[in-house]
Protein backbone atom coordinates (compact mmCIF):
# COMPACT_ATOMS: atom_id res chain seq x y z
CA UNK A 1 0.00 0.00 0.00
CA UNK A 2 1.25 3.43 -1.20
CA UNK A 3 2.49 5.74 2.01
CA UNK A 4 -0.38 8.07 0.78
CA UNK A 5 -2.56 5.56 1.78
CA UNK A 6 -1.39 5.03 5.12
CA UNK A 7 -1.60 8.68 6.82
CA UNK A 8 -2.86 8.73 9.64
CA UNK A 9 -3.41 12.39 11.00
CA UNK A 10 -5.30 14.89 9.97
CA UNK A 11 -3.73 17.24 8.38
CA UNK A 12 -1.51 14.57 6.31
CA UNK A 13 -5.24 12.65 4.79
CA UNK A 14 -6.70 16.13 4.03
CA UNK A 15 -3.28 17.45 2.07
CA UNK A 16 -3.65 13.44 0.39
CA UNK A 17 -7.39 13.78 -0.28
CA UNK A 18 -6.26 17.36 -1.90
CA UNK A 19 -3.31 16.06 -4.01
CA UNK A 20 -5.00 13.25 -5.23
CA UNK A 21 -8.04 15.75 -6.12
CA UNK A 22 -5.63 17.95 -8.21
CA UNK A 23 -3.63 15.21 -9.69
CA UNK A 24 -6.82 13.96 -11.44
CA UNK A 25 -8.07 17.09 -12.74
CA UNK A 26 -4.61 18.64 -13.58
CA UNK A 27 -3.81 18.25 -16.99
CA UNK A 28 -0.57 16.48 -16.41
CA UNK A 29 0.62 13.19 -17.81
CA UNK A 30 1.03 10.10 -16.12
CA UNK A 31 4.68 10.64 -15.41
CA UNK A 32 4.08 13.50 -14.28
CA UNK A 33 1.78 11.93 -11.32
CA UNK A 34 3.98 9.20 -10.83
CA UNK A 35 6.80 12.12 -9.96
CA UNK A 36 4.35 13.76 -7.63
CA UNK A 37 3.13 10.95 -5.84
CA UNK A 38 6.98 9.56 -4.93
CA UNK A 39 7.79 12.85 -3.71
CA UNK A 40 4.60 13.20 -1.77
CA UNK A 41 4.92 9.67 -0.26
CA UNK A 42 9.53 10.77 0.18
CA UNK A 43 8.27 14.17 2.53
CA UNK A 44 5.85 11.76 4.26
CA UNK A 45 8.29 9.21 5.08
CA UNK A 46 10.78 11.95 5.74
CA UNK A 47 8.33 13.61 8.33
CA UNK A 48 8.57 10.69 9.97
CA UNK A 49 12.13 10.23 10.16
CA UNK A 50 11.61 6.67 7.66
CA UNK A 51 14.70 8.26 6.15
CA UNK A 52 15.42 5.11 3.70
CA UNK A 53 12.14 5.01 2.42
CA UNK A 54 11.93 8.74 1.84
CA UNK A 55 15.13 8.62 -0.24
CA UNK A 56 13.95 5.52 -1.99
CA UNK A 57 10.66 7.76 -2.78
CA UNK A 58 12.74 10.67 -3.71
CA UNK A 59 15.15 8.45 -5.98
CA UNK A 60 12.34 7.38 -8.08
CA UNK A 61 10.36 10.91 -8.64
CA UNK A 62 14.14 11.78 -10.01
CA UNK A 63 14.00 9.72 -12.42
CA UNK A 64 10.93 10.52 -13.53
CA UNK A 65 10.63 14.09 -12.83
CA UNK A 66 11.80 16.38 -15.69
CA UNK A 67 11.10 19.89 -14.38
CA UNK A 68 13.49 21.85 -13.35
CA UNK A 69 12.13 23.45 -10.76
CA UNK A 70 10.61 20.73 -9.45
CA UNK A 71 13.73 18.43 -9.19
CA UNK A 72 15.31 20.98 -7.50
CA UNK A 73 12.59 20.49 -4.13
CA UNK A 74 13.24 16.93 -4.37
CA UNK A 75 17.29 17.49 -4.61
CA UNK A 76 16.93 19.66 -1.66
CA UNK A 77 14.88 17.32 0.60
CA UNK A 78 17.33 14.96 0.23
CA UNK A 79 20.23 17.05 1.07
CA UNK A 80 17.93 17.84 4.29
CA UNK A 81 17.76 14.14 4.43
CA UNK A 82 21.60 14.31 4.42
CA UNK A 83 21.99 16.87 6.78
CA UNK A 84 19.91 15.29 9.54
CA UNK A 85 22.28 11.88 9.16
CA UNK A 86 25.29 14.12 9.46
CA UNK A 87 26.10 13.54 6.10
CA UNK A 88 27.24 17.21 5.34
CA UNK A 89 29.34 16.72 2.48
CA UNK A 90 26.92 14.81 0.44
CA UNK A 91 23.90 17.09 1.50
CA UNK A 92 26.18 20.10 0.03
CA UNK A 93 26.50 18.26 -3.09
CA UNK A 94 22.26 18.22 -3.41
CA UNK A 95 21.79 21.48 -2.28
CA UNK A 96 23.83 22.94 -4.96
CA UNK A 97 22.51 20.48 -7.44
CA UNK A 98 19.26 22.27 -6.26
CA UNK A 99 20.57 25.22 -6.56
CA UNK A 100 21.95 24.83 -10.28
CA UNK A 101 18.26 23.90 -10.84
CA UNK A 102 16.56 26.88 -8.98
CA UNK A 103 19.18 29.65 -7.75
CA UNK A 104 16.10 31.70 -6.03
CA UNK A 105 16.21 28.61 -3.43
CA UNK A 106 16.91 30.79 -0.29
CA UNK A 107 16.32 27.53 1.59
CA UNK A 108 18.74 25.74 0.17
CA UNK A 109 21.67 28.73 0.39
CA UNK A 110 20.57 28.98 3.89
CA UNK A 111 21.56 25.33 4.58
CA UNK A 112 24.58 25.91 2.95
CA UNK A 113 25.55 28.57 4.88
CA UNK A 114 24.76 26.31 8.18
CA UNK A 115 27.18 23.95 7.19
CA UNK A 116 29.67 26.13 6.57
CA UNK A 117 28.91 27.42 10.16
CA UNK A 118 28.70 24.23 11.66
CA UNK A 119 32.37 23.76 9.94
CA UNK A 120 33.75 26.93 11.09
CA UNK A 121 32.94 26.30 14.52
CA UNK A 122 34.57 23.06 14.31
CA UNK A 123 37.74 24.43 12.54
CA UNK A 124 37.66 26.82 15.45
CA UNK A 125 37.61 23.71 18.32
CA UNK A 126 40.30 22.21 16.54
CA UNK A 127 42.36 25.34 16.90
CA UNK A 128 42.44 26.11 12.86
CA UNK A 129 41.52 29.89 12.92
CA UNK A 130 42.51 30.72 9.68
CA UNK A 131 40.19 28.04 8.24
CA UNK A 132 37.37 29.01 10.61
CA UNK A 133 37.40 32.51 9.32
CA UNK A 134 37.57 30.97 5.60
CA UNK A 135 34.52 28.71 6.44
CA UNK A 136 33.06 31.61 8.36
CA UNK A 137 33.22 34.17 5.33
CA UNK A 138 31.73 31.26 2.86
CA UNK A 139 28.90 30.95 5.36
CA UNK A 140 28.38 34.59 5.48
CA UNK A 141 28.10 35.00 1.47
CA UNK A 142 25.73 32.22 1.30
CA UNK A 143 23.40 33.84 4.10
CA UNK A 144 23.72 37.43 2.41
CA UNK A 145 22.37 35.53 -1.14
CA UNK A 146 19.86 34.02 1.13
CA UNK A 147 18.44 37.06 3.19
CA UNK A 148 18.56 39.16 -0.28
CA UNK A 149 16.52 36.41 -1.76
CA UNK A 150 13.91 36.20 1.43
CA UNK A 151 14.82 39.07 3.80
CA UNK A 152 12.54 38.52 6.44
CA UNK A 153 13.32 34.27 7.10
CA UNK A 154 16.41 34.54 8.58
CA UNK A 155 16.76 36.81 11.31
CA UNK A 156 19.25 34.82 13.04
CA UNK A 157 21.95 34.89 9.99
CA UNK A 158 21.17 38.91 9.80
CA UNK A 159 21.81 39.10 13.42
CA UNK A 160 25.01 37.04 13.39
CA UNK A 161 26.68 39.10 10.36
CA UNK A 162 26.18 41.87 12.25
CA UNK A 163 27.87 40.86 14.88
CA UNK A 164 30.57 38.92 12.87
CA UNK A 165 30.99 42.72 10.98
CA UNK A 166 30.33 40.57 7.92
CA UNK A 167 27.13 42.71 6.88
Amino acid sequence: MPRSQRNDNFIDKTFTVIADILLKILPTSNREKQAFSYYRDGMSAQSEGEYAEALQNYYQAMRLETDAYDRSYILYNIGLIHTSNGEHGRALEYYYQALDRNPLLSQALNNIAVIYHYRGEQAIENDEMAISKLLFDKAADYWKEAIRLAPTNYIEAVNWLKITNRE
